[in-house]
């Protein structure tokens, strides 16, 4: 690495919010990797880190087979914060009791009795919003700890360490934005207890990676699948820097994109960065697979296999030599599989372009799969990929076949097409783009009676949607102004021949998906 950063180890005792301390941390410019608590301790001093953090969990420190770590980390000598579990860990191992049964879940205020280290900033007998999420609490600290903030219900809501350790627990959650300065209480470990440096930034990161791109592929050369998003986008930015015209990518239009994506795509990467792009047009083969086909998972499995087939082939036609495929893998891909509930044994292999099978004769480079989704939008920005493109809404691998419900031809194809630019285009204009997780159009699967200048028509319906999120997981709808709507479904009605009805989705994930099919 040219930059030596410092970093923190985050086990990983099964709590909901384990990614978000590692996001929180990583917004303050200090690297962190998600690991399960079975890390030996040889392991951790190996690794070593600046602090480690013990997440929070659904466990109860007396129940059997629970998740623990090497007791002995706590005599390391490295700046420790236990939270919720992890907080009851740290005092049932130093020898205090943990109190259990007493639930509490929601706000809470919390009294701060030491403005220092975690609270330094604060004021002594400050009340500040906290969120708690427990079944178990502390009563008292361990010996050799001194209680720091309590609330009306928990005698000990965070200590400390006063040996000379600088080991912290807190029974409720820093790193939900419920907590009014939970961002706060995380710098405060980092910077204050932990002397962490803030240097993990995306300029950083891009002169770290591309010595690392540069020393796997070697004089080698290398394929990238490019769909058109971010992820792959900038992973194949990354190794252009580093290996210059040894890559080709390539771009499968199985003419089920966007309206003009394709241009796009292709202008982008030929036009600004000369990088080797090939674009192969199997339109005619995916269109032809979809012939009749309905249901959805059916419509998914036909384009995964054509995809991997014309990919394989343009791949084997243009990549003669390659020895590498980029991959956009994330981060949340990596980790999904090393919870402290069932940890595999290896990581998953995750192939990005179109599924391809685990047999591929290519050693993977995954330049991302470091970064969460905000990262990656970064990096992009470094690299100067421009704003509309970095901050582009997820696009599905299947493209529009599943938004078009039913059958898809080329009528209805180019029906959704044009009113989706229009839907993106009002979103863009009203400035709410950026505001907006997703937003697209959807073609129904009926037709409705309407009236067209004077005369009966019986037409498509079109459904929009439009969620927010953070991650895509849970989604609300988007409560758009009504004007915006309205202008919106006026211009479909009357630009888009064949619609004569438009609706919008006001269902939340869950119980409803993002998208429909």
């Amino acid at each position: 690495m040219s930059h030596d950063h410092d970093r923190v180890l985050i086990l990983d005792f099964g709590s909901q919010f384990t990614q978000l301390i590692a996001r929180r941390i990583r917004e303050e410019s200090v690297y962190c990797e998600i690991h399960p608590p079975t890390r030996s301790l040889e392991w951790i001093r190996a690794w070593k880190p600046a602090a480690v953090v013990l997440s929070g969990g659904p466990s109860s420190v007396y129940d059997d087979d629970v998740p623990r770590t090497d007791p002995e980390l706590l005599q390391a000598g490295l700046p420790i914060l236990g939270i919720c579990y992890g907080m009851q860990l740290i005092a049932q191992v130093e020898g205090a009791e943990v109190t259990p049964g007493h639930r509490e879940y929601g706000r809470a205020e919390l009294t701060v009795h030491c403005a220092a280290g975690l609270f330094a900033g604060f004021e002594t007998a400050s009340e500040t919003t906290v969120w708690c999420s427990h079944g178990d609490h502390v009563d008292d600290p361990p010996e050799g700890y001194e209680r720091v903030a309590s609330t009306q219900t928990l005698p000990t809501a965070a200590f400390r360490a006063t040996d000379g350790r600088d080991i912290w627990g807190v029974q409720f959650h820093p790193e939900v934005a419920h907590t009014a300065r939970g961002d706060d209480i995380l710098s405060n470990f980092l910077f204050e207890v932990a002397g962490c440096r803030p240097t993990w930034t995306a300029g950083a990161f891009v002169e770290d990676t591309v010595e690392k791109i540069r020393a796997q592929i070697g004089d080698g050369t290398a394929i990238c699948g490019l769909s058109g998003g971010v992820d792959s986008s900038v992973a194949a930015l990354l190794v252009y820097r580093a290996i210059g015209d040894r890559l080709t990518c390539i771009f499968v239009d199985h003419g089920l994109l966007r309206k003009g994506e394709r241009q796009q795509v292709e202008t982008m990467f030929r036009s600004h960065y000369e990088v080797n792009l090939v674009v192969e047009d199997a339109s005619e083969l995916f269109l032809a697979d979809l012939d009749g086909v309905t249901d959805p998972e059916a419509k998914r499995k036909a384009i995964g296999k054509r995809f991997i087939e014309v990919f394989e082939a343009t791949a084997a036609r243009e990549g003669t030599g390659a020895g590498f495929l980029v991959q956009g893998t994330l981060y949340p891909d990596v980790i999904e599989s090393v919870s402290a509930g069932g940890p595999s044994v290896t990581i998953k292999s995750h192939h990005n372009v179109g599924g391809l099978p685990e047999d591929v004769p290519f050693e993977l480079v995954e330049p991302l799969r470091e970064l969460f989704k905000d990262e990656v939008r970064a990096v992009g920005r470094e690299l100067g990929l421009p704003h509309h493109f970095v901050g582009r809404h997820p696009f599905p691998g299947p493209g529009l076949a599943i938004r078009i419900l039913g059958e898809i031809t080329p009528e209805r194809l180019e029906i959704l097409r044009e009113a989706d630019a229009i839907y993106l285009e009002e979103i863009r204009a009203a400035e709410l783009y950026d505001h907006i997780w997703q937003a697209f159009a959807v073609l129904l699967p009926v037709r409705s009676v309407g009236v067209m200048g004077d005369a009966r028509t019986y037409e498509h319906v079109l459904a929009l949607r439009a969620v927010t999120s953070r991650d895509g997981m849970t989604a609300d709808w988007f409560p758009f102004p009504h004007d915006v709507l309205g202008r919106i479904s006026t211009r479909i009605i009357n630009e888009v021949e064949g619609v004569n009805r438009v609706t919008y989705d006001v269902s939340s994930k869950p119980p409803a998906t993002i998208e429909w099919e």
